[in-house]
């Protein structure tokens, strides 16, 4: 049977998770900045399966408002390009027959805010799950009293739950405050 220590571990490794998911989710937000990570969705038909860009090309921003790709393979300049286009993320991207550039336009003050708005609702479905696993650890903690475990140990093991989760809320709330303060930045 698991011991508190065990369903804190779990509960520490299913929030690192769950920061991690909100971080990547972010990163998808884009604020008009050219970034690699804007393509990580984007999926390209290659011998058969579907293989992310970065798998089959270079990927690069030689500045701030431009995405240069370079496939290895010249045949997959074409396939890329219209994968590009169907991942319907916003993107004209240009051709040239040696490589595929995106322009990343600047960003309207009204997508600014609608950006802002998308960050919070990824930050408030984070604090979801994280409040999710805190009830999940709350009763595993409840269950151990027929182990044998002692009401102070339980509550001191509620209270760690409590100070794990108050922390990781903390880290989402900071992520979002930066991802607003990028996104706003003109």
């Amino acid at each position: 049977m698991s011991s508190v220590n065990e369903i804190i571990d779990r509960l520490k490794s299913q929030l690192e998770k769950n920061l991690g998911h909100t971080t990547t989710e972010f990163q998808r937000i884009r604020a008009g900045k050219a970034s690699p990570d804007m393509l990580d969705s984007v999926m390209v038909e290659y011998y058969g399966a579907a293989t992310p860009i970065s798998q089959v090309a270079n990927v690069n921003t030689p500045d701030a408002r431009t995405i240069m790709i370079q496939a290895w393979d010249k045949s997959l300049i074409r396939p890329i390009e219209t994968a590009i286009i169907n991942s319907n993320l916003g993107f004209a991207p240009q051709n040239d027959g040696e490589s595929i550039r995106i322009n990343i336009p600047p960003v309207t003050e009204e997508r600014r805010k609608e950006l802002a708005k998308r960050a919070k609702v990824e930050s408030e479905n984070s604090k979801v799950g994280i409040r999710n696993y805190r009830k999940e650890a709350n009763e595993k903690i409840r269950k151990l009293k027929a182990d044998g475990v002692s009401e102070d140990a339980m509550v001191e093991g509620e209270d760690r739950v409590q100070k794990l989760v108050d922390s990781f809320i903390k880290k989402t709330e900071d992520l979002l405050t930066d991802k607003e303060k990028e996104i706003m930045t003109v």
